[in-house]
């Protein structure tokens, strides 16, 4: 049976590295929503850098989840000093567990705040699609199909909650 990959992007409104208090609270916040959706019914994994440094992104060891990429709309910094982004990427059962974990829990209190940190960049910041059982989607993988999402809409291989919900 198919399994559910999702991509969420943000830019946000300071570098990672910065030590001005909305950036500890975004730190804070993001890690109580890890370990709270790790535990949610149909979690299945996320991508993880080996390493596990915060702010460390680009030229990490992903693994299978392939090199990190960026939609191409990212115009900020690419080092840990100047990386200006959140990004998941992660596996599920199907889109209702999904979801439920963001929109409920420690990650929807997040989301109450998500303007105090991110730009409104006009872009989509979530993509779903099914891969085989035997497959991991890599950042490539969510960054086309976010940036298809953005240019042409809604298709059976990039789609949002709003189009399976």
């Amino acid at each position: 049976m198919p399994r559910l990959a999702l991509y969420t992007f943000g830019v946000l409104k300071f570098p990672l590295a910065d030590p001005a208090p909305l950036t500890r609270e975004f730190y804070g916040i993001g890690a109580a929503v890890y370990p709270e959706i790790s535990g949610q019914p149909g979690y299945l994994g996320h991508a993880e850098a080996a390493d596990g440094r915060q702010g460390v992104l680009f030229g990490a060891d992903w693994g299978a989840w392939g090199e990190f990429a960026v939609p191409d709309w990212y115009g900020k910094g690419r080092t840990p000093e100047t990386t200006a982004l959140a990004a998941t990427l992660s596996l599920w059962t199907g889109p209702r567990p999904a979801f439920d974990a963001v929109y409920t829990g420690v990650h929807r209190e997040a989301l109450s705040r998500r303007y105090d940190w991110f730009e409104r960049t006009g872009h989509p910041t979530h993509v779903l699609w099914w891969v085989p059982d035997d497959a991991t989607p890599t950042w490539q993988d969510g960054v086309s199909r976010l940036e298809h999402l953005h240019a042409h809409g809604a298709a059976p291989h990039a789609f949002t909650f709003q189009d399976v919900l």
